[in-house]
């Protein structure tokens, strides 16, 4: 018997690779991103011959963190910190740089601040989820710990709920407050503020831990030069000023340190998360009329340092074992910091400086030895052959000994400031050592993973190889692209800079689609190929993106945000595009309810595109913009954009009516494209209002290709590289600074991690999830001209995507594993790992296979 509907092995293969995908991104992450091993339990001061230990000259801590606070936001001339520099200069506050490491975002320099170690790099991702209990440190030792154990007073918390997150039923009394909402600059600090006069005349608590937002959050609006910076700057040092008053003043607050610091800073287009030295030199201030005494007059305001580094500079780790020496408890186990010298004249008896400084030494010294004992002879000391150390952690065992034998022969009187500077130096030395263990690889899960993408590649290639519709002479441009962009993710500077690649492959597809044309009809195909070079030049200078150059000059902050009436004519322009053409492809209703419909749900649009902007860059909203802000007041916005989302689905009824039902009214070409031009509206709604116009450019880009005969191979690498290009020039990067949250709660009232996460997927893969729709409808225009083709156009389409996403994705994770020691491995191939993760799982199986596919699927009647 004949078996029928047998499926092709192309078939089989193809959905292989795809089923592979995820399975060698998990794998291979498990291994990558695996979590740090910690000693449990709290510290607790051990005996040392030198006696207790030294008195601690304070007992309470306000602790105030400023979000994105950089060094020169406090020290330099023209900032709002004035009285915080007027404390500096008369010596009540002692300032650093505290070095920030990659990542720069909240939740893992909290972790490095708080236990003094560093963080995984998996904190990178759960930060993103409001949601997530799973890295808490509740079970960690800490400072916060150790002035709970104290049992001196309660813990008090307002601020970030990252706090409350990471320490759960530590804190007697907390106020959070949502970090990702970060178009609100105003109420979510005034939220913490509240609380501060009551909780300053309170004397029942040790710890007081404030978490301010509103800086950062105008840092990822407006840059840090924006108009709201240093209003906001003065805002804060009032709130020092506050303080400080009432440490002056109130009796209780007599023996109070305040640390103000940020958790991170930010770089010159306002984001953070990687390492350029505006991201990793926060501010750091100790404040008391206490500190006057053992203070060193310094230059206020400070002079331009261009790497941010002002004054003393000291790694955010340094604050725990410092902060255990000032308020008296032992330095937290897993702490990897070293103690600030700059404090040591607290204790005038050298006694008491070494009894700091050995047990600050002897805590790292453990930590060395518990990580190493298992495959070397550190912590059995006097096994190591001192002559020949075996390995950099027995040279620091080694050293130490030296230093150790030299404060074991003396009481502590006799020690001079050579032997401090060596405790010092030797503490910096494994600071660095420690610190650079910042992953236990799981070998065997990285080559696994490997593994499955190498599997998941061939049978992609294999796929595409036994498919009889595509010539090979057809993909060698797309072959050519995939080696090239593969060997790329081996450099650093290439992958930083990523954008380069794709919008001068970009560039050069078009010149050649155009020439090829050129002999079918001269004239036109000459004005369309400038139509499609010109917009793309204007879409590589639209936004700068990347990390070398990001904040320098671009059309945007250039001719458009400092234009507004321009931009506004733009937005208005591509607004009026899209009710156009939703009202040309609505032509089978009547046209007094149509062109009702449509100007309703675009005016719907454009309200909120407005009131957003209002809230999000007022400085943009001027003339008639102004105006029509006044006209369309009243609504909040979370209403405004669910009456856009309403709209847009109740709208999509008609088109998927009549692709669904056999003798509608209306053509599936139509439908087809009145279900992309609602797309459009909808990606508008989750584009930044500089980025509206860019969408104009898109559709100019389509209209050149709609007007040539591509194949499926050529659409399908028009497809790759637009997407590609647009995501870039959409403001994109590969550095986790560049994901976009201020469309993310879009018609969301409060977290949920399904909407925020789809959301935030959308508004930053707006327009590469435009041309899956785009193309979509290049392949339906292939398929009708070419007959023959029937089903196979999306298969060779999704054929040839997969081969590029399998052989890619393989490429990255041999590079991510072949450079895990390198310098940069945190800092430029994770984040790439993670971006890759991002556009393997969310771009490629979910938009361009499974909703790319939909839409074919329907389009095909």
């Amino acid at each position: 018997m004949h078996r029928r509907h047998v499926f092709p092995v192309s078939t089989v293969l193809l959905v292989a690779a795809n089923l592979l995908i995820p399975v060698a991104i998990v794998v291979f992450a498990l291994g990558f991103f695996p979590y740090k091993p910690f000693l449990p339990g709290l510290a607790e001061y051990q005996p040392l011959q030198y006696g207790p230990p030294p008195e601690a000259p304070f007992d309470r801590l306000i602790f105030m963190v400023i979000d994105a606070l950089r060094s020169d936001f406090v020290y330099l001339d023209g900032s709002g910190f004035e009285f915080t520099q007027r404390l500096i200069a008369d010596g009540v506050a002692v300032p650093f740089t505290a070095h920030a490491t990659s990542p720069t975002i909240t939740m893992p320099r909290i972790k490095a601040i708080t236990t003094g170690s560093t963080p995984s790099f998996l904190d990178a991702i759960l930060n993103f989820d409001e949601a997530d209990t799973s890295s808490t440190l509740a079970v960690q030792d800490t400072w916060l710990a150790q002035m709970k154990a104290k049992k001196a007073g309660k813990l008090v918390m307002y601020g970030d709920d990252t706090w409350l997150k990471l320490f759960p039923g530590v804190f007697d009394r907390a106020d959070g407050t949502s970090s990702f909402f970060v178009s609100d600059f105003t109420e979510v600090d005034n939220n913490v503020t509240r609380h501060i006069s009551d909780e300053l005349r309170n004397d029942d608590w040790n710890t007081m831990v404030l978490h301010y937002l509103g800086l950062d959050h105008i840092g990822h609006k407006t840059g840090p030069r924006g108009p709201n910076m240093v209003p906001k700057q003065r805002e804060m040092d009032g709130i020092v000023r506050i303080i400080y008053e009432a440490m002056e003043t109130q009796p209780h607050l007599q023996s109070t340190l305040l640390v103000f610091c940020g958790d991170h800073g930010m770089n010159d287009a306002g984001n953070h998360g990687a390492s350029s030295p505006g991201e990793t030199s926060p501010a750091l201030a100790f404040v008391s009329p206490k500190l006057k005494s053992i203070s060193k007059p310094v230059k206020v305001p400070a002079d331009f340092a261009e790497d941010f580094q002002y004054y003393g500079v000291v790694e955010q780790s340094d604050l725990a074992p410092t902060l255990a020496a000032l308020l008296g408890f032992p330095i937290p186990k897993n702490s990897l910091g070293s103690f600030m010298l700059e404090f040591l004249p607290f204790w005038p008896e050298k006694h008491d400086k070494l009894q700091i400084l050995m047990r600050n030494a002897r805590q790292i010294l453990d930590i060395v030895a518990a990580t190493y004992s298992a495959s070397s002879s550190v912590g059995k000391q006097h096994s190591i052959d001192c002559s020949r150390p075996g390995s950099l952690a027995e040279e620091l065992t080694c050293e130490w000994q030296g230093i150790g034998d030299m404060a074991g022969k003396s009481s502590g009187g006799d020690l001079d400031d050579g032997w401090i500077m060596d405790v010092s130096k030797w503490l910096s030395k494994t600071q660095t050592l420690m610190s650079s263990m910042a992953s236990n690889y799981d070998m065997p899960m990285l080559a696994y993973g490997e593994l499955a993408a190498t599997v998941a590649s061939v049978a992609a290639v294999y796929a595409v190889a036994i498919s009889t519709a595509m010539g090979a002479a057809s993909l060698v441009p797309f072959a050519l692209i995939t080696v090239l962009y593969g060997i790329m993710m081996f450099a650093s500077s290439y992958v930083e800079e990523e954008q380069h690649f794709w919008y001068w492959a970009t560039s050069a597809w078009l010149l050649y689609l155009a020439i090829r044309s050129i002999p079918k009809a001269r004239h036109r195909s000459f004005i369309r190929g400038l139509i499609a070079l010109g917009a793309m030049r204007l879409i590589r200078g639209w936004n700068q993106t990347g990390q070398k150059f990001a904040g320098e000059p671009d059309i945007v902050t250039t001719f458009v945000a400092s234009n507004p009436p321009l931009l506004w004519c733009l937005v208005i322009a591509t607004y009026s595009m899209v009710f156009l053409q939703l009202f040309n492809c609505l032509r089978s209703i009547p046209t007094a309810i149509s062109g009702s419909l449509i100007a309703g749900l675009v005016t719907s649009a454009v309200s909120f595109k407005l009131a957003f902007t209002n809230e999000d860059a007022p400085e943009l909203i001027v003339g008639f913009a102004k105006t029509l802000v006044d006209v369309f007041d009243g609504p909040s916005l979370v209403n405004r954009a669910r009456a856009v989302f309403l709209g847009l689905g109740l709208t999509s009824i008609y088109p998927l009516y009549n692709l669904v039902i056999p003798g509608a009214r209306a053509s599936i070409g139509d439908a087809m494209r009145t279900l992309h031009h609602l797309y459009t509206l909808f990606a508008l709604t989750q584009s930044r209002v500089t980025n509206v116009p860019l969408f104009l450019l898109f559709q100019a880009i389509f209209w050149c290709l709609s007007r040539l005969d591509l194949g499926a191979a050529e659409v399908t690498i028009s497809s790759l590289l637009l997407q590609f290009s647009s995501f870039f020039a959409m403001g994109g990067s590969n550095a986790i600074s560049g994901v976009d949250l201020s469309n993310a709660y879009n018609g969301v009232s409060g977290f949920n991690i399904v909407a925020v996460g789809v959301l935030t997927f959308l508004s930053n893969w707006a327009a590469p999830v435009w041309w899956t729709s785009a193309s979509n409808l290049l392949l339906l225009k292939s398929r009708r001209s070419n007959t023959h083709m029937h089903g196979s156009a999306y298969k060779q389409h999704a054929s040839i995507l997969t081969v590029f996403v399998t052989v890619t994705l393989g490429f990255v994770m041999v590079a991510c594993t072949a450079l895990r020691t390198h310098l940069f491995i945190w800092t430029v191939f994770s984040p790439k790992y993670l971006y890759t993760m991002a556009w393997s799982l969310g771009q490629h199986l979910v938009i361009n296979l499974a909703f790319g596919g939909l839409l074919y699927w329907i389009g095909c009647g």
